[in-house]
């Protein structure tokens, strides 16, 4: 007896493994589904976890490794590059050729710290892709503090994780 009309947490019981990916499979198509602008491709190429082919309009392409549904890492890269290995498979290794993309990678990796709720790994997914879409304007959005388009030859790479809002790196500060 707890008192106090505690109840103590029950057990929340692991699905089998089968189940854990079509869960993935689906997380992952409704946020397809749910920005257009944005196509997600989703293979295993050594089973269990999933790796997403992210192309976001004319703009970009990011490749998102994952640990069931949790992202373990991104790599962002120009939509005209390469992001498969000699043998086919998705290149998650090499960064991209360009500084632009590379700074995006590093926010990206910052990102995924920032939306980390563990008990509900589909809603940080989604909370990732939506951030994530918010660089459909990355070479069109302003910087939100100085106005200008671009600094130092970069347009703004930052983008605010609640506003969305595009931000040079030095003026987000």
């Amino acid at each position: 007896a707890l008192g106090d009309g505690c109840q103590r947490p029950r057990p929340i019981p692991t699905p089998p493994p089968s189940a854990k990916k079509e869960y993935v499979d689906d997380v992952i198509s409704r946020i397809d589904r749910m920005f257009p602008e944005m196509s997600i491709h989703l293979s295993r190429p050594n089973g269990a976890s999933a790796m997403l082919l992210v192309t976001l309009g004319k703009v970009l392409k990011v490749i998102v490794v994952m640990r069931s549904l949790f992202i373990d890492r991104t790599i962002v890269k120009g939509y005209h590059e390469n992001v498969y290995t000699e043998d086919g498979k998705l290149d998650i290794w090499s960064k991209s050729n360009y500084q632009v993309f590379q700074k995006v990678t590093d926010h990206a990796t910052t990102a995924l710290l920032h939306y980390q709720l563990p008990q509900m790994p589909d809603v940080v997914v989604r909370s990732f892709m939506t951030w994530l879409r918010s660089y459909i304007k990355l070479f069109q959005a302003p910087c939100q503090r100085c106005g200008k388009f671009l600094q130092d030859g970069l347009p703004p790479t930052w983008r605010d994780f609640r506003t969305l809002e595009a931000f040079h790196d030095t003026c987000r500060q």
